[in-house]
């Protein structure tokens, strides 16, 4: 069951595998399958980095039935956006009450029409793919077309979390336009609206780990945060951001290296404990980017 890229995955999980055979034959043309025969691997699948977008879910299993696993799935904050269609031989109103309630979003009865399923799998999948283009837009940044700042907070306090468990370092990079005032008054607002895109397209660029979020933090100012990355690799990455934003030649009237937009930049790293919270790193990170702004601008600090 290879992957195929921009096509939406179904998990399927029933202890028959001949019924996994059956709903992978008529979905697979319009959807990347992929399997489990128990509700534990179910569940790590979900909790996996590369989680399904629909889990069709077999009722009746040994061990842990699947109304256990939505209920689990449903607890947790990491899975419990991904819709679950129960499976079953046969469905009373009880059951259907009692699925709903636990989240489950519809059922699908054995056997197995090709009709319903191929039409009830379909609507819930294009539900999800909606939901998740609009959940997409409130954490984008409109302007810059990166994270926006509740995304950043977000990210950050996971990430945080995760390192404070699993002691290891995490690393921010606060950013800031040189002299982006006067840049706006003399080359206009539209202009400064066309230099913050190129800017944060740049911070896409070279922040491109999908452990790692680059933000706009607010107005000219841009942070990144970067897990398990200590302080030697957070400084090779701010200096390659440094680098690769004058590189961009984007003209500038400040008198100041060769009159292209320049950005300070400030970085913290520390590895989590009980005794602090992240807003430690932040304030460690602005403190960074304000001494590179007293000692000159267009350079890293930390």
């Amino acid at each position: 069951m290879g992957q195929r890229s921009g096509q939406q995955t179904i998990l399927i999980v029933d202890d028959a595998k001949e019924n996994i055979h059956i709903l992978a034959e008529l979905l697979g043309s319009d959807f990347n399958i992929r399997a489990a025969t128990c509700g534990a691997k179910a569940l790590e699948i979900a909790l996996s980095g590369n989680p399904p977008d629909l889990i069709l879910l077999d009722v009746m299993m040994p061990e842990m039935d699947g109304y256990e696993v939505c209920r689990r799935q449903k607890n947790s904050a990491q899975t419990r956006g991904i819709p679950i269609i129960f499976i079953t031989v046969r469905v009373s109103e009880e059951d259907e009450i009692y699925g709903f309630t636990l989240g489950a979003v519809d059922y699908i009865t054995k056997p197995f029409s090709e009709v319903v399923v191929r039409a009830r799998v379909g609507m819930h999948a294009e539900l999800k793919r909606h939901r998740d283009y609009l959940e997409s837009l409130s954490y984008l940044d409109a302007l810059t077309g990166i994270a926006n700042r509740r995304k950043f907070n977000e990210f950050l306090d996971y990430t945080w979390s995760f390192a404070e468990r699993e002691r290891m370092p995490i690393s921010m990079i606060m950013a800031d336009i040189d002299h982006f005032k006067k840049y706006n008054d003399h080359f206009g607002h539209q202009q400064g609206d066309v230099c913050l895109f190129r800017i944060g397209q740049t911070l896409k660029e070279v922040v491109f780990r999908e452990t790692d979020v680059a933000a706009r933090y607010g107005g000219e100012e841009f942070a990144c945060i970067l897990s398990n990355t200590g302080a030697e690799g957070a400084w090779t990455l701010a200096e390659n951001l440094r680098l690769q934003i004058l590189s961009l030649k984007i003209p500038h009237v400040h008198p100041s290296d060769e009159c292209f937009v320049t950005v300070s930049l400030g970085i913290a790293t520390m590895t989590p404990d009980r005794e602090m919270d992240s807003n430690t790193l932040i304030k460690t990170a602005d403190e960074a980017l304000y001494r590179s702004k007293e000692s000159g601008r267009n350079r890293v600090s930390f």
